[in-house]
């Protein structure tokens, strides 16, 4: 199973603080409020498959990674099982960065939200109305238009809605070997964004899931660029 094959950057062991539906990762020593990453994994997936995604390598790694620079880490379990659940995903990811900004650890107004493949669509609420704490969103091989047969939701189009993400800083990683459904919506994606404050960090060589699935030079260097781009914003 690639889900479960190791993140391509070697990470401290960190065991997570484990919440009903949040897993927090944190810096060696807290004296004061961190800046936060929300890592939202992708999906939909069914809800039988075992180990959920807040226990995957991949998730648990960006997490890590956001602790060792000093930030609190966290993995949300979003409960995405169909395509028809984007709404009440969205609003599980809602809650989570409630808990997480309400965390006297946490500096509230220092936020990043971090989406994988499925999880991309939720990222349209966050460009429509980016609330001022919202530092930086982080977008890797997202899925930024719905496959076909799936529900048309207005509400989940980061295409159209990054119009008005204004000055918000926008991450995106993008795999030269994407499946070329969701290629063609990164395309327009970057296309609608020529305004927005976005920087696009290519992975020529990546496949979808590069982070687990290609254990190479170049994907380490990605994703380290990555991590540099988003704990920036949030210093």
């Amino acid at each position: 199973m690639d889900f479960l094959k190791p993140f391509v950057l070697p990470v401290d062991a960190r065991t997570p603080e484990r919440h009903e539906f949040l897993d927090l990762y944190l810096p060696d020593e807290v004296t004061e409020p961190r800046p936060a990453v929300l890592v939202v994994p992708g999906g939909p997936l069914p809800a039988e498959v075992r180990p959920t995604q807040r226990d995957w390598p991949v998730f648990q790694g960006y997490a890590r990674l956001a602790a060792a620079r000093g930030a609190v880490g966290a993995v949300v379990d979003h409960r995405l099982h169909t395509p028809e659940e984007y709404p009440v995903g969205s609003a599980n990811v809602e809650a989570a960065l409630e808990t997480l900004r309400s965390d006297p650890r946490v500096d509230e107004n220092r936020l990043a939200l971090w989406f994988y493949s499925g999880s991309g669509l939720f990222a349209a609420d966050w460009f429509r109305e980016p609330p001022s704490w919202l530092r930086v969103v982080a977008l890797s091989y997202p899925l930024l238009a719905p496959f076909p047969g799936w529900p048309a939701d207005p509400r989940f189009d980061p295409i159209t809605a990054v119009a008005g993400a204004g000055e918000l800083p926008i991450v995106l990683t993008r795999v030269g070997r994407e499946n070329p459904g969701i290629a063609g919506a990164v395309d327009a994606f970057v296309t609608a964004a020529a305004k927005a404050n976005l920087t696009i960090v290519d992975v020529p060589e990546g496949q979808h899931s590069f982070d687990i699935k290609d254990d190479t030079d170049e994907s380490r260097a990605a994703l380290t660029r990555a991590i540099d781009l988003v704990m920036a914003e949030l210093a």
